[in-house]
């Protein structure tokens, strides 16, 4: 690897790392392709240098448990959100939709059961997004014909769930 390579890759790993940015965000800053970026954290993580526990410690050091947690949480309504988007907008089945549904049901509980045995503080959202997964399940169980304004109505609250109690 040349050294201006060995410097970029560097760089990213600290941006990771430190600043916390998205595999995305570092590929563009440094004009590389995200699956670069990629193979860099696999290949560290080869040689012991695992990028996710470096980044996660640095965290929980230098802002907390709760801080780690509240980041997971945020992103993983983010993929919730693309997920509701891509039921949304894709081509898919009311029973593909339904399917995918039930799954993300199904990982935002286990997303909130986590959240509160290791944050309770964050438990709040955890509560919310539990109380969203039981609507999906309910309305899935008895109403399945509304399959679609349920979607209309819980992307927006999705996104409006995760500002209340993540601010």
């Amino acid at each position: 690897m040349s050294a201006d390579r060995a410097e970029v890759r560097r760089k990213a790993r600290s941006d990771y790392v430190y600043r916390r940015m998205m595999q995305s965000t570092i590929a563009a800053a440094y004009g590389v392709s995200e699956a670069t970026v990629g193979r860099w954290k696999r290949a560290a993580k080869d040689d012991g240098d695992d990028w996710d526990k470096a980044r996660s410690a640095h965290v929980i050091a230098g802002e907390g448990v709760e801080v780690v947690v509240s980041t997971v949480v945020e992103d993983f309504m983010i993929q919730a959100q693309a997920i509701l988007d891509e039921i949304k907008e894709g081509r898919h089945s009311t029973a593909e939709k339904v399917s995918m549904l039930v799954s993300l049901s199904d990982a935002m509980t286990k997303m909130a059961a986590s959240a509160k045995r290791f944050a309770p503080k964050v438990s709040e959202l955890g509560v919310a997004q539990d109380l969203m997964a039981k609507l999906l399940d309910f309305v899935r169980e008895e109403f399945p014909h509304h399959s679609a304004a349920i979607l209309e109505i819980i992307e927006p609250f999705g996104a409006r769930l995760t500002e209340i109690y993540t601010s």
